[in-house]
């Protein structure tokens, strides 16, 4: 049996890490296709290194321009590849243009998409995952969801029966795997001269906040405000409009280069509060019992606000940033709830794709 799996974004890497694992156990011959949607170093090729992922079978070299010129040349790409294999099955992760693409080259040529983080929904079609995932559900043959809420967001819409699988959280399986071994490995908290607990980690990439002038200041000045280090790895997208909007960086914060999966677990782990915009980095302060402010105005993932470690905080202006990050330091959430399953999202996976041709 074959699938090709369609990636483009790094927490799309990570993702397949666990689940390509898994489809060596069952039997599966994959062949992965990367777009090059993140295209950098440290975005792309260190995390084929560190978490063991084979080699791509296809590189699209695809990324840098806007959503409908990626979006467009990744499909010409995707479907390409497809013709050379005509797999039993595609394989797509999350929300990215990467997912959308592999899901429309695929239907295409009459090829079913299985879509692994099925069902999430953030309500907000102004945001472009919002389309890409909306899209995919609709277009997929088997939804692998990670909660119950993303079942009942597909029972909403119509979506339902055998092809709705509830198996868990994949990042939940990643957690567990790579948690212990980023402590033994990574050293950089020694590096940057940083003390558990002492420093606030923050990340912002998302189009919404990096674009509007009137936010990224809002952002930054309310990491200026706080008392902690800052530590912030800058994407690629921030870092040019920072330049471009002629924007200094406060002097609490420290500036660094994307880092590697592991060393980025360890950020986590140890910080005493997080700061995101990012879906996935959510979720892995839960993991890893780190209090979270979302700058959003909203959040694919409600579970986290309910059990009290999420907080969202549209960044229209800085006191209530900063109020949250202060409020979070001193109030922990519900620590016995496990929402993402047990662990073993990725083995069911590849068992259920696996089966599907026998």
């Amino acid at each position: 049996m074959k699938v090709c799996t369609v990636i483009g974004a790094r927490p799309q890497f990570v993702k397949a890490s666990v689940v390509t694992e898994q489809f060596m156990h069952a039997g599966v011959e994959e062949y992965i296709v990367h777009t090059g949607q993140h295209f950098d170093k440290n975005m792309s090729n260190i995390f084929f290194s560190e978490l063991g992922l084979r080699k791509p079978w296809r590189h699209l070299a695809i990324g840098g321009g806007s959503h409908g010129q990626n979006t467009g040349r990744m499909i010409e790409g995707i479907e390409s590849a497809l013709l050379d294999i005509m797999p039993d099955w595609v394989l797509v992760y999350g929300d990215t243009d990467s997912t959308l693409a592999g899901t429309i080259a695929a239907v295409k040529l009459h090829i079913p998409v299985a879509h692994v983080e099925a069902g999430l929904r953030s309500y907000n079609r102004s945001m472009p995952e919002e389309i890409n995932r909306v899209l995919t559900d609709h277009a997929s043959a088997l939804l692998f969801s990670p909660t119950l809420a993303a079942v009942e967001n597909l029972q909403r819409e119509g979506i339902s029966g055998e092809s709705v699988l509830r198996v868990g959280d994949v990042m939940y399986d990643v957690a567990l795997k790579y948690g212990s071994q980023a402590g033994e490995s990574s050293r950089i908290l020694q590096h940057l001269k940083l003390l558990p607990a002492h420093y606030i980690l923050a990340t912002i990439h998302r189009q919404e906040n990096t674009d509007d002038l009137s936010r990224l200041k809002c952002i930054l000045e309310a990491l200026s405000s706080s008392s902690e280090k800052i530590v912030l790895p800058l994407h690629p997208r921030t870092k040019s409009r920072i330049q471009e909007f002629q924007l200094s960086l406060p002097d609490n914060v420290m500036c660094i280069e994307p880092v590697g999966y592991l060393d980025m677990v360890m950020l986590e782990k140890n910080a005493a509060v997080i700061v995101t915009d990012s879906g996935g980095v959510q979720k892995e302060a839960f993991f890893y019992r780190v209090p979270c402010i979302t700058l959003r105005a909203e959040t694919e993932w409600r579970e986290l606000v309910e059990l009290g470690w999420n907080t969202v905080v549209e960044p229209k202006s800085v006191e209530p940033i900063t109020k949250a990050i202060e409020e979070a330091k001193s109030r922990p959430g519900n620590l016995t709830a496990r929402p993402f399953g047990d662990g073993n999202a990725a083995s069911l996976i590849a068992k259920r794709l696996a089966c599907s041709c026998n």
